[in-house]
């Protein structure tokens, strides 16, 4: 599952600017539009049903650019999820774990080799519920930062589509006012960028519930990877296994 800090920060960086772009080019439309409709030769059958579209059109670019405002409210969470997962997974957490689970196995204790008596088993039976916390740590690590690896890359891949969503939409609303300008074109121009806005307000609909789903999914990972911790087995009372005898 690979992701790209850097890739990803300039994915959002592309949409705030594609959101400011996106707003100049619908307010371009309006005026387009009445300056080409605006001629006496051109008859209100024709005028009327383009100044509704135009206006349509601008109400739905306007939705699409809202709908990416407000997907952007989530645009650091990709970068936190994947940082939060290589916390779990580097030395700061499995790695301690896992020096722990190893010191403390049964086979790798080097004071039963030179001490022997009562003092000696109870030392060994104290520790060795140790082992077996470290380990279900260790599991409980690598499920986190696989879930949250997983939202990392779903988030990441998220913000790209919607960027060729935007990108497109912004297309969309170039060729619906250079349509306006020529007034002969501006009927056919804008029912096709009306037509292409729906689509594309469909689309982002579609990729915020995909996103959604995979989030979902991974949080119930998470849930229960949080069961793991309060298990009784690997911690009695829910507490690291006390070492006192």
């Amino acid at each position: 599952m690979a992701f790209n800090v850097a890739q990803t920060q300039a994915t959002v960086e592309k949409l705030n600017s594609g959101v400011t772009k996106m707003s100049a080019k619908l307010d371009l439309i309006g005026p387009a539009v009445e300056k080409a409709m605006n001629h006496w030769y051109i008859p209100d059958a024709v005028a009327k049903p383009v100044i509704w579209a135009a206006k349509r059109l601008i109400e739905l670019g306007c939705r699409i650019r809202d709908k990416v405002i407000e997907c952007l409210k989530g645009a650091a969470a990709p970068v936190m999820f994947f940082l939060d997962a290589q916390e779990w997974q580097g030395p700061s957490i499995r790695g301690k774990v896992s020096g722990v689970a190893g010191n403390v196995a049964g086979e790798a204790l080097k004071a039963p080799l030179t001490w022997t008596g009562e003092g000696a088993t109870a030392y060994v039976g104290a520790v060795k519920g140790q082992p077996l916390a470290a380990t279900q740590i260790e599991t409980t690590s690598d499920k986190l930062a696989t879930a949250l690896t997983l939202c990392a890359v779903a988030g990441a891949a998220f913000y790209l589509a919607l960027l060729a969503v935007l990108i497109k939409a912004i297309l969309v609303m170039v060729a619906a006012a250079a349509a306006a300008a020529t007034g002969v074109g501006a009927p056919m121009g804008f029912a096709a960028a009306v037509v292409e806005a729906l689509t594309d307000f469909g689309i982002i609909s579609g990729l915020v519930v995909t996103l959604a789903g995979t989030v979902t999914a991974q949080a119930g990972q998470i849930s229960v990877a949080k069961g793991e911790a309060n298990d009784n087995s690997a911690f009695p009372g829910g507490k690291w296994p006390s070492a006192i005898v």
